[in-house]
């Protein structure tokens, strides 16, 4: 095989490679559930211990379609130049976040939600499952895990 395509490779990530490139991302996808059908939304978030935390407002569609239920959350990112990069997604129960001790713990962190908002509430997403991937040269590859 020649070409650009011919010195990447894609890796499967572990769990502490996907924590680790999650970390690195502003940007994030929501995925749920709205009207039994699929629905994404782009989300500022903060991956705190073992949830990804996702600021919002009280009645938006993604507070209202994620209250305690399964979802998705996915990040990555990619360089056009090079054609490597990364992805990660995590899969675990949601729960709203509406009490104001827990809300003014997280106001701390300057998170602020996709959409000004003057009324905040938060999502977290307990991480359950997690799939990471990145397409890279090998010795970018090897470079990311000497460095890990």
């Amino acid at each position: 095989m020649t070409g650009p395509s011919a010195d990447r490779r894609l890796w499967e990530l572990n769990e502490e490679e996907c924590r680790e490139l999650l970390g690195t991302a502003v940007i994030g996808r929501l995925a749920f559930t709205e009207g039994a059908l699929p629905a994404v939304q782009p989300v500022h978030f903060s991956l705190l211990g073992n949830h990804v935390v996702i600021p919002t407002r009280p009645g938006s569609k993604v507070a209202a379609a994620t209250a305690n239920t399964v979802v998705a959350f996915e990040a990555d990112d990619f360089d056009p130049q090079t054609k490597t990069g990364w992805s990660v997604t995590t899969v675990g129960p949601s729960r709203l976040l509406t009490d104001p001790g827990e809300i003014d713990a997280l106001e701390a962190l300057g998170l602020r939600p996709w959409a000004p908002t003057p009324h905040r509430c938060y999502i977290t997403v307990r991480t359950s499952i997690w799939h990471g991937r990145r397409l890279a040269t090998p010795l970018l590859h090897e470079l990311v895990d000497e460095a890990s």
